[in-house]
């Protein structure tokens, strides 16, 4: 068995709100900010390949009003990390230990991923990572599972696929992955021990 897994949600406690609720004043502002501006579908965008420049001209554009609280988002890209996973990381030990190949499929974006491996030295255990920004692909689209079989020599029948967003997994379920819907990071260990030898 392989080991395909997501970062954030997975290994990152990540939320643009762990640094922008110390920026706005009331949550109000907060949630109308994340939501309506700097959302979702705005930063996946990023995700798939766009540059921060470029996303940031567009909303600058429309919402001139936020433009510094704009160019904050990512300037403090990492301060948007509260922290990892300690059960996610001790159980990525355990398979490297125990010879599992792990690999990662995450969406992220190129220009905010540089570096992370120096900040966050867990990531070098893994045998190979692809970075959505990097590639210009992204979850849920099959596209990215299907680079990620090919790239790593996967056989998705004899390889598990972890990530926190359901929408993911299920494209993954769809080429033969076996799959970990993790809602909850502390429940990492068991999930993925009832499919090793």
């Amino acid at each position: 068995m392989k080991f395909l897994f997501d970062l954030g949600g997975v290994f990152f406690d990540w939320d643009p709100k762990h640094f922008f609720k110390n920026i706005f004043e009331n949550s109000e502002e907060l949630n109308y900010f994340l939501s309506e501006i700097c959302n979702d579908s705005w930063n996946i965008q990023q995700d798939a390949g766009r540059s921060i420049i470029e996303a940031e001209k567009e909303l600058i554009t429309i919402f001139p009003n936020y433009e510094k609280q704009i160019r904050m988002y990512y300037y403090n890209h990492r301060l948007m990390i509260k922290g990892v996973f300690s059960q996610s990381i001790e159980i990525l030990a355990k398979l490297i230990k125990s010879k599992y190949q792990c690999y990662v499929l995450s969406n992220w974006s190129a220009e905010t991923f540089k570096n992370m491996n120096k900040d966050y030295p867990f990531l070098n255990q893994f045998n190979g990572m692809i970075i959505s920004g990097e590639d210009k692909l992204i979850k849920p689209d099959l596209a990215i599972y299907k680079l990620a079989i090919k790239r790593f020599n996967l056989i998705p029948q004899k390889t598990v696929f972890i990530d926190d967003k359901f929408a993911n997994v299920e494209a993954a379920q769809k080429l033969g992955f076996h799959i970990i819907h993790l809602v909850d990071p502390t429940t990492i260990k068991e999930n993925i021990e009832s499919f090793l030898d």
